[in-house]
């Protein structure tokens, strides 16, 4: 009679955790170009979350699970009156910074929002920092906040770089769980075998589905989805550093790992070593709330709309090319039930900004969208169709594009001319053009929430790198409360 049995000899960390840890504990940033462009994500992931607060679906979600619970040294969230304990700050800000589609974007075999990470890292600095100070030590200072978003960005991004999990059925913020947990550990103080411990914890966590993403139930769980997954990091940081053990193979050990469970027995690829390359390069949403797929469809769109807006009962034929992602993602046809099922779809985006000059997000609620029957007209008459070089050059690391074209046939035979845009204003390639744009950006979602004295202290401090580096966290907090 023969009997197996597994063998339990615990292993060495996975490479993958280790290549990890050792870049968050011990990569020095050198890069003035990372830390600048930091700074900008900052501003804009900020005012995002400012402006997500006027709408009441949101608002709703914030605060505390038990109404007047009191925390010695809460976090502050921007925009509110609100002191929380770090796990659910970091909830909180996430979902503020992620519910408008409106912040930063990393786009290559696997898509996601950086930024998404501030929830994890302005929630622990301003805690620490507050109890650094009580006890008479030093806070920590605004610097120590861009280098972890850079170094969140880096790992997020490389992870995606030629690693699909879309493609599998999971969804991103799976990336920003594993990032804001290395951090999260490191700020806590953890040593590099306790950032491997947080991180085996992370993956061994899985991954929501893509379900609330696409047709047909796309819903507002992917507004809150990524202040869940840097909550949760805050929250498995924490377990690790209180002594709970970590678990080697959660990526390799077979049957039972990442791998064989969740990537179909494939291990990562990584075609870069880890250093400042995604927050370098990180694309910024800064004219329109829209997925970011969408954002040279509806720049070329609102080119259109001075030619075809006293036209739109004439057009016969919209024909649109774009990539191989939005196609797969973004593009639908028949009902739209709600405002992220909206700022999900390619048609409808477009169908807007040719039909009003504008996109805000206003324009997704549902009132709007009853009371302008034309956007359903006009995505009828879209025709999308792949187009093999934007889906090729999307890909290439040098380029990185993200191009749509619209042309538009009037029923007399005559036609507009094909509308191309192949790099958002966000991009790394409209740097010049694009920092003026999100520092208006900037200025008005503050002015959602505070007078005018408390814009200009709070964005003449963000524009002044070397002043904002040097300002500790707790003040810099406080600043944004109201």
């Amino acid at each position: 009679m023969s009997v197996s049995a597994d063998w339990n000899t615990r292993p060495e960390p996975d490479q993958v955790l280790v290549d990890i840890a050792d870049y968050i504990c011990d990569y020095e940033i050198d890069s003035s170009e990372a830390y600048d462009t930091a700074r900008n994500c900052l501003m804009d992931s900020l005012g995002c979350g400012l402006l997500a607060l006027r709408y009441p679906e949101c608002r709703k979600l914030l605060g505390p699970l038990v109404e007047g619970t009191v925390v010695p040294n809460g976090a502050r969230v921007p925009g509110t009156q609100l002191r929380l304990d770090p796990v659910k700050a970091a909830w909180d800000i996430g979902c503020i910074v992620r519910w408008l589609d409106f912040n930063d974007t990393w786009l290559a075999a696997e898509w996601g929002h950086p930024s998404d990470n501030l929830g994890a890292i302005l929630a622990l600095t301003d805690f620490l920092s507050q109890r650094r100070v009580a006890a008479g030590d030093a806070p920590l200072v605004m610097r120590d906040v861009l280098g972890a978003m850079i170094k969140a960005h880096e790992v997020q991004g490389v992870l995606a770089l030629e690693n699909s999990y879309n493609r599998v059925g999971l969804d991103h913020v799976l990336l920003v769980r594993v990032a804001s947990t290395a951090v999260a550990a490191w700020l806590l103080g953890g040593s590099k075998s306790r950032v491997i411990d947080a991180l085996s914890h992370a993956w061994l966590d899985g991954s929501s589905l893509r379900t609330y993403r696409h047709a047909p139930n796309t819903g507002p769980r992917k507004s809150w989805a990524a202040g869940d997954a840097t909550s949760r990091a805050v929250r498995l940081a924490d377990l690790v550093l209180r002594g709970e053990i970590g678990y080697p193979s959660a990526l390799s050990a077979p049957n039972w790992g990442f791998y064989d469970v969740s990537f179909q027995g494939k291990p990562f690829r990584f075609p870069r070593p880890y250093g400042s390359y995604v927050m370098e390069n990180i694309l910024f949403k800064i004219s329109w709330p829209a997925e970011f797929h969408a954002q040279t469809a509806v720049e070329a769109a609102l080119k259109l709309h001075p030619v075809v807006k006293d036209r739109l009962d004439e057009i016969q034929r919209i024909d649109m090319h774009t990539h191989e992602s939005a196609l797969r993602i973004i593009s639908k046809v028949g009902p739209l039930t709600n405002p992220a099922d909206r700022d999900h779809c390619l048609q409808y985006m477009t169908a807007v900004a040719l039909a009003f000059g504008a996109l805000t997000a206003d324009h997704y609620e549902d009132s709007f969208h009853a009371a302008n029957p034309v956007i359903d007209q006009l995505r009828d008459k879209m025709e999308i169709h792949e187009e093999p070089r934007y889906s090729n050059e999307y890909l290439e690391p040098a380029k990185r594009s993200i191009a749509n074209s619209i042309k538009i046939w009037f029923r007399d035979g005559s036609c507009t001319d094909r509308i191309e845009v192949e790099y958002p204003v966000g991009h790394r390639r409209r740097r010049g053009e694009g920092i003026p744009l999100l520092e208006e950006k900037f200025r008005a979602n503050l002015a959602t929430s505070f007078p005018a004295h408390r814009c200009e202290e709070i964005f003449s401090l963000c524009k002044n790198r070397q002043a904002l580096e040097q300002t500790p966290v707790h003040q810099f907090m406080s600043m944004l409360v109201i």
